[in-house]
């Protein structure tokens, strides 16, 4: 049983929890993003009622998927997110050991654009109907679906003082 593989895999489907940070890391001469999606869970409690649970991840995307992110992703976006989860170790500002669990994206999906986005596309469509110019006419992702209400009421956890 010495040869037992193992596999560190996650797939994760949530909301954009805060505009993406997008950094250079010249040393690396690659470029990372880094920011937070929130995926939903319920469940009955025994007074019958529905009771929702939210879980905050920290996403780290490099390189190419970093600047998909960075063409991509806003706040309130739906993604689906693959990857493995990763932990390092860091001190905070009180010297104080702290580790972090972070996903880091193997693949990134926009299931959804955020209602900020559909909003600016609505503004180019009466843009188009004025002037008869297709303002999608480069774009490939052309959302098709209506768009829902982002869930502003999930709270966000600023992490006490983490860095990522």
């Amino acid at each position: 049983m010495g040869h037992v593989r193992s596999l560190n895999r996650v797939i994760l489907v949530g909301r954009v929890g805060r505009d993406p940070e997008i950094t250079h890391i010249p040393s690396l001469e690659k470029d990372v993003a880094k920011f937070s999606i929130a995926t939903t869970e319920g469940y009955m409690n025994k007074n019958n009622e529905w009771k929702d649970i939210t879980e905050w991840h920290n996403i780290v995307a490099w390189g190419w998927n970093a600047k998909k992110v960075e063409k991509n992703v806003n706040r309130g976006a739906m993604v689906l997110i693959e990857g493995k989860i990763k932990s390092r170790k860091w001190k905070d500002k009180n010297d104080q050991d702290r580790k972090t669990t972070e996903i880091h994206v193997d693949n990134l999906v926009v299931l959804e654009k955020s209602n900020s986005d559909n909003m600016n596309k609505r503004n180019q469509e009466v843009d188009y109907n004025q002037n008869n110019e297709d303002p999608f006419s480069s774009q490939s992702d052309v959302e098709s679906t209506p768009s829902v209400d982002v869930n502003s009421d999930i709270p966000y956890d600023e992490s006490d003082g983490d860095p990522f």
